[in-house]
């Protein structure tokens, strides 16, 4: 279903809990954002929780969106170039069970300047090595991060690895940076790439029977890495 004009403004707009303006658009099968300045940025809070999105991005510029719930969609990417900028005072982000799969993905996070409540939850980028320190040296504003407090003593091992200033990167942090870069170039609301010429990989959902066969192989499984691939791929249904 798409994020028409008439679904927007039929959409129920209630006072949550702590009081803020919440517009719900839940479990209506949107797989594009668009058409959200008919809003007129009225809502602290909009749930887009059960939805089918894949590009984080195409919002209107809303300076009173505070919360965003966006959970069990299928993001596996987000726009650089708008995000932050349309978003500037967004300070809750639950972004729990998706497809981001790579630290370079979580970079258009570090520009949102009052990002506090993050979750990432069920997300395949939660394997990754660094995942956690990353995610707190790019925001250091950041004060829960899938649920639990942000410590001093992560604060400072972020630093360590990563760099004092995002302006001093240690190679570390300088390698997922370049990886960013080479990641980012402009999409089209329901994220094709115009123009675009070069060869992707498409994900292939997998069958019951797949999903049983990658169980089996999960038992037998002996390193580390190839029990994060299963778990992963099990998670996402995805190969």
């Amino acid at each position: 279903m798409k994020l028409t004009p008439e679904l927007l403004l039929s959409a129920p707009s209630y006072i949550n809990a702590i009081s803020d303006r919440e517009l719900l658009l839940r479990g209506n099968n949107i797989p594009v954002i668009e058409n959200l300045g008919v809003t007129r940025d009225l809502n602290e809070s909009i749930d887009l929780t059960d939805n089918n999105i894949t590009v984080l991005g195409n919002f209107p510029q809303m300076t009173r969106l505070k919360t965003l719930l966006i959970s069990r969609n299928r993001i596996n990417s987000i726009n650089s170039s708008s995000f932050a900028k349309s978003l500037p005072n967004l300070e809750m982000l639950v972004l729990s069970n998706n497809h981001l799969a790579n630290l370079a993905d979580l970079v258009p996070l570090s520009q949102l300047p009052n990002l506090a409540y993050l979750s990432l939850v069920d997300n395949p980028v939660t394997y990754k090595d660094y995942y956690r320190l990353w995610v707190i040296w790019q925001n250091p504003h950041i004060r829960v991060l899938d649920f639990q407090k942000v410590k001093d003593a992560e604060r400072v091992r972020a630093k360590e690895l990563f760099g004092t200033s995002p302006d001093q990167p240690t190679e570390l942090a300088a390698q997922i940076l370049g990886s960013a870069r080479t990641r980012t170039f402009n999409v089209d609301a329901d994220g094709s790439v115009p123009g675009a010429t070069t060869t992707t990989t498409t994900r292939k959902e997998m069958t019951e029977k797949e999903k049983d066969a990658l169980r089996q192989q999960l038992k037998s499984a002996t390193s580390l890495a190839e029990i994060s691939r299963i778990e992963q791929s099990l998670k996402s249904g995805y190969y």
